[in-house]
C-alpha cells in the first residue's frame, strides 16, 4: 500500500485529533522544557565562603573597652589603633582582634573589666562559707546568686559561724581599697566572749599584741555600752576575721559570736539576715573616698 492508500476521506492531518482535541505541538520553541540540574560551578574569582561558629568566650577588642565604661566603641576603634590598649602585655592595634574573657587587658596602663560593675552588700547568716569554691556546702555565693550576672566576688571573708557585712564586686580599684594594709577600709565587729574580757586585757589589745613575733594591731577596741563586759566592739583593717581569733586565742579567751556590723560607712540597715542590696549611688561614692 501506497502512501496514499488508506488515507481516503481524510485530508492532511493538521494536528487536530479526530475527537477535537489537540495534539501536541512542539513547533516554534513549544518543545517541553527539560529541568536542567541547576549549576553549582561559581563564577571566576569567587571562593567558597563558610559561616564560622563564632565563640561565646570570646569579644571584639573595641567592644570590650567600650563595656568597661572606658569610651565608647568608636572611640575605642581609635585607642587601639594608637596603641594604647594591650592584651596580656602585648599591645594591639588590629582591628577586630577577639579577646578572651580572662584575658589581662589594659587601657592606658589600667587594667579593665567588660563587665557592668556591680557592688552587693550582704548581711550574712551562720552556717555559710566565703568561697566561690564548688564542693564547699553552702557558700555566700548561692546567696547572691540571683543579684547579678557579672561576676562578683566577695572582699575578704567571714567564717563559717561568722555572721554580718560582706560585701562583693567585680572592681578591681574597690578591691584594693581593702587589701591595702595601709590605708584598708575599716570593718567593725560585734564580739561575744565566752567570759568578760579583763580591763587590762582590753588595754593589751589596743596598746597591740606580739604574737608568734608580729605585733598585731586594731583600729578600736572597747566595751558595747549597755551590755555585759562579754561583749567587745573591735575595728580593724584587715580583711579577715583570723585575726580576732588569733587576739583572744593568746589572751585565753573562746569566741561565741563574731558578727560584722559596719564596713566602713556601710551598715546593715535595712538588710534583713540573709539578705542582699545593690550598693546606691551615693553609698559607693562616699566608698570611693574613703
Amino acid at each position: 500500500m501506497n502512501r496514499h492508500q488508506g488515507s481516503k476521506g481524510k485530508g492532511k492531518t493538521s494536528g487536530r485529533g479526530t475527537d477535537n482535541t489537540r495534539s501536541k505541538s512542539y513547533a516554534r520553541g513549544n518543545a517541553p522544557l527539560k529541568n536542567k540540574p541547576v549549576s553549582t560551578v561559581k563564577p571566576p574569582g569567587t571562593t567558597k565562603t563558610t559561616t564560622k561558629k563564632s565563640n561565646p568566650d570570646e569579644i571584639r577588642l573595641n567592644k570590650y573597652v567600650a563595656n568597661s565604661g572606658a569610651c565608647s566603641r568608636r572611640e575605642a576603634d581609635t585607642h587601639i589603633a594608637t596603641g594604647l590598649v594591650s592584651v596580656n602585655g602585648k599591645v594591639i592595634t588590629e582591628m577586630g582582634y577577639k579577646v578572651k574573657l580572662g584575658d589581662e587587658v589594659r587601657y592606658d596602663g589600667a587594667r579593665i573589666n567588660p563587665e557592668k560593675k556591680a557592688y552587693v552588700l550582704l548581711n550574712k547568716p551562720k552556717g555559710f562559707a566565703t568561697t566561690t569554691s564548688e564542693g564547699k556546702g553552702r557558700t555566700v555565693m548561692d546567696l547572691v546568686a540571683n543579684a547579678t550576672t557579672s561576676r562578683i566576688k566577695p572582699i575578704g571573708r567571714l567564717g563559717r559561724n561568722s555572721k554580718g557585712l560582706l560585701l562583693f564586686t567585680n572592681d578591681d580599684v574597690i578591691v584594693d581599697k581593702f587589701t591595702n594594709s595601709k590605708n584598708g577600709i575599716a570593718r567593725l565587729f560585734h564580739i561575744e566572749l565566752d567570759k568578760n574580757l579583763k580591763l587590762e586585757d582590753l588595754k593589751k589589745i589596743q596598746a597591740g599584741i606580739k604574737i608568734e613575733g608580729k605585733l598585731v594591731t586594731v583600729q578600736e577596741v572597747s566595751y558595747i555600752d549597755g551590755a555585759s563586759k562579754n561583749e567587745i566592739g573591735l575595728k580593724i583593717k584587715n580583711t579577715g576575721n583570723t585575726i580576732i581569733r588569733s587576739i583572744f586565742d593568746y589572751l585565753k579567751y573562746e569566741i561565741v559570736s563574731i558578727d560584722c556590723v559596719a564596713i566602713g560607712h556601710l551598715t546593715k540597715k535595712d538588710i534583713p539576715r540573709g539578705h542582699w542590696k545593690h550598693l546606691t549611688e551615693q553609698e559607693l561614692n562616699t566608698l570611693k573616698m574613703l
